[in-house]
């Protein structure tokens, strides 16, 4: 465990921060003098293009191979490119700190403190150092920094305004940060007394004012109700135990998911929504779907998207070299093998992963849909999920007349057909309509369904349509309505079908 709690003082944060800006230490500062290649060179993990681009940029190269790189800086070139913050100060805060047993002596960064930015600005994010830069694996308290899975939840977030919202196991705060674009208050939670005080560090260094409260789960925040709730949780499935606060629930298996999902409903205000990332166990002649739906409490529409499912052995192998730890050492075998025969004995033939969108709502009859989206896209999911939402309003408002409905396929919507050479000439084999925005949803059609959807121009309400299909088909109209309900209604969740307004 890391040996003292960081103190970062409210004079500390700003003197700090008008070094930053005075370094033009923001991230488009940062692309500007490295330049895109180095850029993405250093995303890869890659520190060699950065580090040439920044050897005579003065107080900002200074910056980058600090905080950034991990170098180790004269104390002079420090000392400057810290002003006005005190050179004293900043070692007593454990911002830098002294490198031993080197000739030259010089300074290196004790935490990291990095730009971080969207479309509309830049903040900083002080978190630990990761295991490579600090030379050692990380400890139980460690704060990670920024990482894919916080990205991914960011992304997966809906930005549409709110009153009030909930950060749930805060860690560095970055979650948090990107709420103050949309969000009037903020209160953020975690169980780690470190994480709270870095997560402090970056709400003063960014000048906002967040209500932060210690505690597990959602017990600090009881009987209290928010508009939003965000959280990326301690989500490792495996035996019940915390080597690592920021991975590690102490809850066996996928239990810590399914607890969020139970009880995150409770805290929303009506209509509220909650977004989160999760993990759930595929187990040996289980469905999925069947156990992440069993975690739902009445009264909530939710969505379960999974991005990816792990094979055990790969799952423990990633997650111990994300800690520092080499699964070929002693102690990489002896935890693999605890892990493994874990797996082994619960029947856990893989580990799903995704995102769960959840909103409490009134009604007695809420939409639950778990689906794959395994396959890449670049929109942010969070869009679509508001979208997702407002659809499966619409839907429960268009329960009756569904059929009644003049619908029109968008033009973001396009029809794609294998063919297949045969006696006759060329064959469609595949009929497959394709959104090309968003998630990229794929849905395969039969020729009727192909035909159906040719008339959705917004001229003729869906049962006229379909009156139409079964007199030139010769099929029985009945029939095709019961067949068409499902459809239409699958369809315009995924915003591949529209009303004609």
């Amino acid at each position: 465990m890391n040996d003292a709690l960081p103190e970062f003082s409210p004079e500390t944060c700003a003197r700090l921060r008008d070094a930053f800006r005075a370094a033009r230490y923001d991230a488009d500062g940062v692309v500007d003098l490295l330049g895109a290649q180095a850029h993405a060179a250093l995303g890869r993990g890659e520190p060699e293009p950065a580090r040439r681009a920044s050897r005579d940029a003065d107080a900002l190269g200074v910056l980058i191979r600090l905080f950034l790189l991990g170098d180790t800086e004269p104390v002079d070139a420090v000392r400057s490119a810290l002003s006005p913050l005190p050179l004293e100060d900043a070692l007593a805060t454990g911002i830098v700190r002294r490198v031993e047993g080197e000739e030259t002596e010089g300074l290196r960064a004790g935490f990291d403190i990095r730009p971080h930015g969207d479309e509309h600005g830049s903040w900083w994010v002080v978190s630990d150092l990761d295991p490579e830069q600090a030379g050692r694996p990380a400890s139980p308290d460690h704060v990670l920094g920024v990482g894919h899975a916080s990205l991914s939840l960011v992304r997966a977030t809906s930005r549409r305004p709110a009153e009030s919202v909930l950060d749930l196991g805060t860690g560095n705060g970055v979650q948090a940060l990107h709420a103050s674009r949309y969000a009037r208050r903020i209160t953020a939670t975690d169980t780690s007394p470190r994480a709270l005080r870095l997560a402090a560090a970056t709400f003063a260094l960014n000048e906002l004012d967040v209500e932060l409260l210690r505690g597990e789960w959602f017990a600090p925040v009881a009987r209290r109700r928010f508009d939003r709730i965000v959280c990326n949780p301690p989500f490792v499935v495996g035996p019940p135990r915390v080597d690592y606060v920021y991975r590690d629930s102490g809850l066996a298996g996928d239990d810590a998911s399914a607890l969020l999902v139970r009880q995150l409903p409770a805290f929303l205000t009506e209509g509220g929504t909650g977004h989160l990332l999760a993990s759930w166990l595929h187990l040996r002649g289980e469905d999925w779907e069947d156990r992440v739906h069993r975690w739902l409490p009445p009264g909530t529409d939710a969505w379960f998207v999974q991005r990816d499912v792990a094979d055990p052995s790969l799952y423990v192998g990633t997650w111990l070299r994300d800690t520092g730890i080499d699964p070929r050492s002693a102690e990489g075998r002896a935890k693999a093998a605890a892990w493994l025969d874990w797996f082994a004995e619960n029947d856990v033939e893989g580990i799903g992963f995704g995102f769960v969108t959840l909103r409490r709502t009134e009604t007695t009859a809420p939409t639950v849909v778990c689906e794959d989206l395994r396959h890449a896209f670049d929109d942010p999911l969070g869009e679509e999920a508001a979208a997702w939402l407002d659809r499966v309003d619409w839907l429960r408002a268009h329960e009756s007349d569904l059929l009644d409905v003049v619908y029109r396929v968008p033009d973001n919507v396009v029809l794609e057909r294998i063919e297949e050479p045969g006696e006759e000439g060329w064959a469609t084999t595949v009929r497959r309509l394709h959104r090309t925005d968003g998630p990229g949803w794929q849905h395969e059609l039969d020729e009727l369904t192909t035909a159906l959807l040719a008339g959705c121009r917004g001229v003729l309400p869906m049962s006229d349509l379909l009156e139409l299909l079964a007199a030139s088909r010769e099929e029985a109209p009945e029939s095709l309505r019961t067949a068409a309900r499902p459809l239409i209604a699958e369809l315009v969740r995924h915003g591949m079908l529209e009303e004609s307004r």
